[in-house]
């Protein structure tokens, strides 16, 4: 991801952070081939995974981290890098058209970090859209990632309703403008980590297995076949 930190917390490595149950990483094409199976066993419980950006972009490595994530035990999400003077529509099936949830995975992260030389009102008004399309078609309300300064400036005060993701590079815990709780924290982007050849992300969940489980897609019964008539 772009987000942006603290030059001295980009120049050292990133120190895992001590006090939180829930671990994990966000990974993209960058990162290149990634051993799963040893970072399950250095202790990661989730990661985000890149899956497109803009209209057309798709992560090359997308598909193999997604199934191979899933293989190792580690609870799985997908992320969009948005594009805000980018139809959105076509953002949303972009995304769609490549990723399939299923029971288990974690919502889909629409990433907003970027103005592209979007208005703020022109940018509040396609997130909606791209999360309410996201929504729709995966039955689940998306997580939103951005960085705390972007956050502050530009979406405070109209997602109360969604999870968010918030970077800050620093010891203390992000703050937002509008009171609003954070769910994940992204608190560095050097981290050194098993299984993964140079730097990646490190992000903490507020909250334990069972709430980050809670947040998760939900298994949905399966319904019966029968006639409606012949139904109870």
């Amino acid at each position: 991801m772009l987000a942006i930190g603290l030059i001295s917390g980009c120049e050292l490595p990133t120190q895992r952070m001590h006090g939180f149950e829930v671990h994990g990483i966000d990974v993209s094409h960058y990162q290149r081939h990634i051993d799963w199976e040893a970072v399950a066993a250095a202790g990661i419980h989730f990661s985000f995974i890149k899956a497109s950006e803009g209209m057309t972009l798709t992560d090359s490595l997308f598909c193999s981290n997604w199934e191979e994530a899933k293989q190792a035990g580690i609870k799985r999400g997908a992320y969009h890098f948005f594009r805000p003077a980018t139809p959105v529509h076509e953002q949303a099936m972009n995304f769609q058209a490549g990723v399939k949830l299923e029971p288990g995975d974690l919502p889909p992260v629409l990433d907003v970090e970027v103005l592209d030389g979007a208005t703020r009102v022109q940018l509040v008004s396609s997130v909606l859209t791209w999360l309410y399309l996201a929504e729709i078609h995966y039955g689940v309300k998306p997580i939103i990632y951005t960085n705390l300064k972007f956050y502050n400036k530009y979406l405070a005060g109209h997602f109360e309703e969604y999870p968010l993701w918030i970077a800050r590079y620093a010891p203390f815990q992000p703050s937002l403008s509008d009171k609003q709780p954070w769910h994940f924290w992204q608190y560095g982007n050097r981290g050194e980590l098993s299984g993964i050849d140079g730097p990646v992300d490190f992000n903490v969940f507020r909250g334990s297995l069972e709430d980050l489980d809670s947040l998760c897609i939900q298994y949905r019964p399966v319904l019966s076949q029968a006639h409606p008539s012949k139904l109870p």
